[in-house]
């Protein structure tokens, strides 16, 4: 018969110590990833002090205070501002003893600072401040590798918005090259309809509204796919009435797909781009199909025309950035897929010479930091 197993050693006290530390650093890191502001250092200040284990502990920015933790906060909060200009003179971490820090109360614990700056990009943003009794060399390499750790912190939140900054200009300039070539067609569509048809002329009209409204809106980096879908509906329907009989669409939409959050404008550059290159250069047209169906954790979402198709070279040179070809977004699309959900979930792009297109997205239903 075999023995129960029974866990009676959790490690050694350095195990257990350094698990302690990991866990309260983890507790400072999501506020800190927001970047160095009251909110965030508020939110931060106590796990760090926890790290560091000293009675008191402030951050700054480059002007003064954002948040203390500890005691004597009365009499000591005014002098932070004095300590973080004379760091950031030093260039690194600074001591400071009894006459610096200036207190006065009798019984206070607090006499000496070590201070440390913070640092994004080889830029002093602010300093965190430990208060002590009185300076060892221990608390003085402490707190540095703490403001170290706190300045990687802040790093990656820089690399967090930078990266938020791209994905929004890349944005704009994918609205910049879709929209003069699509309104020039559909203006010129909506007006041969004037004279022989004016209902029909004022329904491409208010198409063409909701179109460049969807198209143009500064609010949310992502939609829903049954919103993307509904002004692709819009975009064929305005160029449908361009084609005339020359362009056949077919959609084939699983319902339960339809509040899958995907990407703003990441499926409509992929039709138009079927439209454009696919189809124009074909004097008899084509025919587009959309689909985009449940699979598992996914939603699968497929753009296919049977068009003049494309050179893979061009399209691997497109989908790697290469402004210099007339391809409507790839890259951009593809870009933004990777950034969203990983590099396994970029464009999956079939084509050849005579062969048509198509373009396979496979999007997460859920995935962290992914929300309308």
């Amino acid at each position: 018969m075999g023995r129960a197993w029974r866990r009676t050693h959790l490690g050694s006290e350095s195990d257990r110590a350094t698990f302690r530390t990991l866990h309260t650093a983890s507790l400072a890191s999501p506020a800190l990833r927001e970047g160095l502001t009251t909110t965030s250092a508020e939110r931060s200040i106590r796990h760090l002090r926890a790290l560091l284990g000293t009675p008191a502990l402030a951050l700054t920015d480059t002007a003064g205070p954002l948040a203390w933790d500890g005691g004597g906060q009365q009499h000591h909060e005014r002098r932070t501002a004095a300590l973080a200009v004379a760091t950031i003179e030093a260039g690194g971490t600074r001591s400071f003893d009894r006459s610096e820090v200036g207190c006065e109360v009798g019984g206070c614990p607090i006499r000496t600072a070590i201070a440390s700056p913070l640092v994004v990009d080889e830029r002093v943003v602010g300093t965190l401040q430990a208060f002590a009794p009185s300076p060892t060399a221990g608390l003085a390499r402490a707190t540095d590798e703490v403001a170290g750790w706190v300045s990687g912190q802040l790093e990656l939140a820089e690399l967090d918005a930078s990266r938020t900054r791209l994905m929004e200009a890349e944005v704009r300039a994918l609205r910049a090259q879709i929209s003069p070539h699509f309104i020039y067609n559909s203006l010129g569509a909506i007006a041969s309809f004037v004279r022989t048809d004016p209902d029909r002329a004022r329904e491409l009209l208010l198409e063409f509204a909701d179109f460049t409204r969807y198209s143009f809106r500064r609010h949310g980096e992502y939609t829903t796919l049954a919103e993307e879908l509904r002004s692709i509906e819009r975009y064929l329907l305005l160029e449908e009435a361009r084609f005339g009989d020359r362009l056949r669409v077919t959609l084939n939409v699983a319902p339960e797909v339809l509040p899958v959050v995907v990407p703003f404008l990441c499926i409509q550059p992929l039709v138009e781009n079927a439209v454009r290159h696919g189809l124009e250069g074909r004097g008899e047209g084509g025919h587009i199909r959309i689909s985009a169906r449940d699979q598992g954790q996914e939603a699968v979402i497929e753009v296919e025309d049977d068009g003049i198709g494309e050179d893979p070279e061009r399209v691997r040179r497109a989908l790697a950035g290469d402004a210099s070809l007339d391809s409507v977004g790839l890259g951009n699309v593809d870009a933004r897929l990777r950034n969203a959900y990983g590099d396994e979930h970029g464009l999956i792009v079939e084509t050849a010479p005579g062969a048509g297109t198509r373009v396979v997205v496979r999007v997460p239903k859920f995935a962290p930091g992914v929300s309308v």
